[in-house]
């Protein structure tokens, strides 16, 4: 399912507290999958539901978004599913929870999971994607601009 973020946002606003979800970034990443599996553990021990986000967007080249190629979006979006659901597979196996749910959305990741995680009792991301040395963009945007408590999750 493609949804834009502000519309997968309006699901949690009317939720209270205690049904709050968390929301988990994940993005093929080895922290994105330690931070899966940490995010599993605590919406089970919180009996809380677990959402779990991949973001994605049209490929720049040097800093220009590319000219519109449906087949390429098309691509992108096919990547993200298969994204999600090895994570999802490699956390849960075939017994994912029934309140465990993917959300795959068009945007740029740091907005897309700020926006998601709006309502959100937590969210949790990797400390670093594909880089390897420092603290990601995508986690420090989130770690400072998120309306919730933010784990970041180092792998």
């Amino acid at each position: 399912m493609t949804t834009s973020a502000s519309e997968a946002t309006q699901a949690g606003i009317s939720r209270p507290a205690s049904e709050r979800p968390i929301v988990v970034g994940v993005d093929g990443s080895a922290g994105a999958t330690a931070a899966l599996r940490w995010a599993a553990s605590e919406a089970r021990a919180h009996g809380r539901p677990l959402i779990v986000v991949h973001a994605w967007d049209t490929p720049a080249f040097y800093g220009y978004p590319l000219a519109p190629v449906p087949e390429m979006g098309d691509a992108v979006r096919a990547a993200g599913e298969t994204c999600l659901d090895e994570a999802l597979t490699e956390v849960f196996g075939d017994q994912r929870p029934t309140e465990v749910r993917r959300e795959l959305v068009q945007g740029k990741a740091a907005r897309v999971l700020i926006d998601m995680a709006e309502n959100a009792s937590l969210l949790v991301v990797g400390a670093r994607g594909h880089g390897s040395f420092t603290l990601g963009s995508v986690c420090d945007r989130c770690v400072h601009h998120a309306s919730c408590p933010v784990l970041v999750v180092r792998d």
